[in-house]
């Protein structure tokens, strides 16, 4: 029996959606009441198992909650229902820059992301030529991450992210942000993550990239899930809901 590197148990996050523009103390006193709100469901009941070693698409819509999912397994939101477990280290690279401070430079920016992620200064000291040769911003690298492009925050974030080994390695779209040739050094460490047993989960809008990279997938639609399994099935099942609304 396959090993789950992650558990989604019944997962399920609200947020409040509020009628009054003015939620300040003073104007709730005014009113004398509490403020109106409405409860958005944005996940409602989510459950599967990642397997170990495997690379995990989520597909789905935008609106459709697989963002609010990423930023629960990423343990950024927490869910307002059900458990998310994880079987080993989890490094999560979601936005560009994430961790970054802008007015230091890409080497500092090495270590103050590396150490946010779990690295002691040793273990970066030791990795530091890889990442900086993964990111291929050598040239740049004492430059205030300011002045980097938006794809120079992504190569230099990920090499950064990938480094650190995690077990389980989350990652949103902010992959399209770099050339084609660093996607294929992305896919290339993806594949190697999974010949050591690694676990990738990545979110995706590219239907052909999760065909290519994922084992399995689920899809999420509104808040709810509609299929998990095996990754043709998942996106023709995605792919289909798309052509019936066309």
């Amino acid at each position: 029996m396959t090993t789950a590197a992650v558990r989604v148990n019944d997962v399920s996050k609200k947020f409040r959606l509020y009628h009054e523009r003015n939620q300040t103390l003073k104007s709730a006193i005014m009113r004398g009441r509490t403020s109106v709100h409405d409860d958005f469901w944005a996940l409602n009941d989510i459950d599967f198992e990642v397997p170990q070693g495997s690379t995990f698409g989520l597909i789905g819509s935008n609106g459709s909650g697989k963002s609010t999912l990423l930023k629960c397994l990423a343990k950024i939101y927490w869910p307002d229902k059900g458990t998310i477990t994880y079987n080993g280290k989890m490094a999560a690279l979601l936005e560009v820059g994430s961790g970054f401070h802008h007015e230091l430079s890409g080497r500092e920016n090495i270590y103050l992301n590396g150490s946010i992620l779990g690295m002691s200064k040793k273990e970066i000291d030791r990795k530091y030529d890889e990442i900086v040769a993964f990111s291929g911003v050598e040239q740049f690298i004492d430059q205030p991450v300011k002045n980097y492009s938006s794809g120079m925050y992504v190569r230099l974030g990920f090499s950064i992210a990938i480094h650190v080994e995690p077990d389980i390695l989350v990652v949103d779209e902010v992959l399209a942000v770099g050339d084609a040739e660093f996607q294929e050094k992305c896919f290339g460490k993806f594949r190697e993550f999974k010949r050591d047993g690694r676990t990738v989960i990545l979110v995706s809008h590219a239907m052909p990239t999760v065909t290519a990279m994922c084992d399995q997938a689920a899809w999420i639609n509104k808040g709810k899930l509609m299929t998990v399994g095996p990754v043709l099935d998942a996106v023709a099942a995605y792919t289909g809901s798309l052509d019936l609304e066309s």
